[in-house]
């Protein structure tokens, strides 16, 4: 998909809706609100493009996980595991937040952390290994970055049978809310700081 072909699907679903701002988790890295590469499992044609005029309407853009880590943040040091086609994260630190791109460091045998607990990666190895290594995986960057607690979220993460400790299931609706988020002076932007607390309901 292209952002030209993703507009036009966006436009045709929402005709007839009143709206007055639009938020976008783009699956790829970010910087400043601006896409900075084109992503791995799309079209070409995502860096420069212009989404306020094409859309009509002011747009805030963030990176997909980041977007539903916002909308799962609860307050404190909280790392997001987005297990879907690739391996998303984002770090909330006391409210701020950094869009990550973890799942392309180097895991083993030539392949990074994306090939083994993405969609691909579960091909491969099968439920239960493939199981056995996101738990693997949640544990090393436990280590590495000491946050207060983890949400995994993402298409895939219904498959896992049991979560690893001090984890909890994220909900993809919750990137509805992280969107709503953007808005909210209380959330601002994803690089400025977000106040804590529990999830407030999402707006009608």
């Amino acid at each position: 998909m292209t952002p030209g072909q993703m507009v036009k699907k966006i436009l045709k679903a929402t005709k007839g809706w009143r709206y007055d701002a639009v938020s976008i988790g783009y699956p790829g890295v970010v910087r400043h609100g601006s896409i900075a590469r084109d992503p791995y499992n799309l079209g070409s044609g995502w860096v420069g493009f212009d989404f306020s005029a094409a859309l009509g309407r002011p747009v805030k853009l963030v990176n997909d996980a980041a977007m539903q880590a916002l909308g799962d943040y609860a307050g404190g040091t909280m790392l997001f595991l987005g297990l879907g086609t690739g391996l998303g994260s984002a770090l909330i630190v006391d409210g701020v937040i950094a869009a990550m791109e973890l799942g392309h460091l180097h895991y083993a045998h030539g392949r990074n952390y994306e090939d083994y607990v993405g969609a691909q990666g579960r091909a491969r190895l099968g439920n239960k290994k493939w199981r056995r290594k996101v738990s693997d995986v949640v544990e090393d960057f436990r280590k590495a970055l000491l946050p207060d607690y983890i949400v995994i979220g993402g298409g895939n993460a219904v498959r896992l049978k049991r979560l690893p400790p001090q984890t909890h299931l994220g909900n993809n609706d919750f990137a509805f809310l992280g969107g709503f988020r953007l808005w909210d002076r209380a959330y601002q932007h994803a690089e400025r700081p977000v106040k804590g607390g529990s999830h407030p309901a999402i707006p009608e």
